[in-house]
């Protein structure tokens, strides 16, 4: 997804970095990192497919999660919310209508998003899993989208 997000702007789309990477407000893992964290990642989603009925949970781990570790040399939001939609849709068994979908809407308004991914880091940094303030504004947005489409 990721070598696809960033076909026409770098050279380096598919790997992961291999040097410290320095965002506002996140302190991503150190690179060494990265692929226990994503071999991780794939993990969680594999082994928690079939417990979560919740259509947005999952994506929404997804999406914060891949933030979360920033794994990427370019494009890491636009891989998070490809992962994150491309979840949904598996969750619903196909690709979902709607003219403007998912993450189109978190671009439009990202303050709403960067809160819920606050939200997640917060309880991370406290020592809890909680990615509910994510999952309910992607519910809102899956719910806006699905109404579009009716």
């Amino acid at each position: 997804m990721n070598y696809a997000a960033v076909s026409n702007l770098s050279q380096f789309g598919g790997r992961y970095r291999e040097e410290p990477i320095y965002l506002r407000n996140h302190f991503p893992p150190h690179f060494k990192e990265v692929p226990n964290q994503m071999d991780r990642f794939f993990s969680l989603v594999h082994e928690n497919w079939t417990i979560h009925d919740h259509p947005t949970l999952l994506p929404a781990y997804a999406l914060w999660r891949l933030n979360w570790i920033h794994p990427f040399i370019e494009g890491n939001g636009r891989t998070a919310r490809a992962a994150c939609y491309y979840l949904i849709c598996l969750k619903h068994g196909r690709l979902l209508p709607g003219k403007k979908i998912v993450p189109e809407r978190i671009r439009e308004n990202r303050a709403p998003y960067y809160a819920a991914l606050q939200a997640a880091d917060q309880a991370w940094d406290q020592g809890h899993f909680d990615v509910s303030a994510l999952a309910d504004y992607l519910a809102v947005l899956l719910k806006a989208q699905l109404a579009e489409a009716a």
